[in-house]
């Protein structure tokens, strides 16, 4: 775990996967279910807090993500506002139960410009494409280069390559992408691991195709 100070009121930390003690947390889980990622984050900020001097202790935190192509998670933690302090909000300095308040969000940029997605189904990626094709704030024109659609342990990942992370539209697509998927880890093994043991479904253009079959 890397912890770098980058203002007063700010840090980023470089956590890689290998280092979770949790091996099935993911980046997705992390950002979306406080429980699983409680433990996580108080152990970070009490590290940043004796290794850097950051101390968080009666401010609410904003939380913000991204996933590195190495299979590693960055993260940015700003403290943003003091909280009242009020009897219901005082937690005792020897308290080992702390409960984080924070706003988490989950960059949909991705770092490098390749992403994979998760579908729980064929016809959820189709349900995306239909409605990709209607989305008029949407401009695909040079937004990717190539997708691919593959079938692996009963669940269709897309693989979205050649991103172009100057596009106008790039945000609102990741957006409508993460209404009908989950972000997926795109390391290179793992894309590897889909060529390898799963089943090609579209090789090439998936997303066109996708369009062009299977949208009304």
């Amino acid at each position: 775990m890397k912890i770098e100070r980058l203002t007063e009121d700010k840090i980023r930390i470089i956590i890689k996967q290998d280092e979770l003690k949790d091996p099935s947390l993911d980046l997705h889980t992390i950002m979306t279910k406080a429980a699983e990622s409680q433990g996580l984050f108080l152990e970070i900020l009490a590290k940043a807090k004796k290794e850097t001097g950051f101390n968080a202790d009666g401010h609410k935190l904003l939380i913000e993500a991204f996933n590195f192509g190495d299979d590693s998670m960055v993260f940015t933690i700003t403290k943003y506002k003091v909280l009242k302090n009020t009897e219901s909000e005082k937690v005792p300095s020897n308290s080992t139960k702390k409960t984080l308040r924070v706003k988490r969000k989950h960059s949909l940029t991705p770092v490098e410009n390749r992403c994979i997605y998760r579908f729980i189904d064929f016809e959820t990626f189709c349900d995306f494409c239909n409605n990709l094709n209607k989305h008029t704030q949407i401009s695909r024109r040079g937004l990717i280069k190539d997708s691919s659609l593959y079938l692996y342990n009963n669940l269709y990942f897309l693989v979205i390559s050649g991103i172009n992370l100057e596009h106008k539209s790039l945000i609102k697509f990741h957006s409508l992408l993460s209404e009908f998927s989950t972000i997926s880890t795109s390391n290179k093994y793992f894309e590897n691991k889909l060529k390898e043991h799963g089943k090609i479904v579209i090789k090439k253009n998936a997303i066109n195709v996708g369009i062009k079959y299977f949208s009304n």
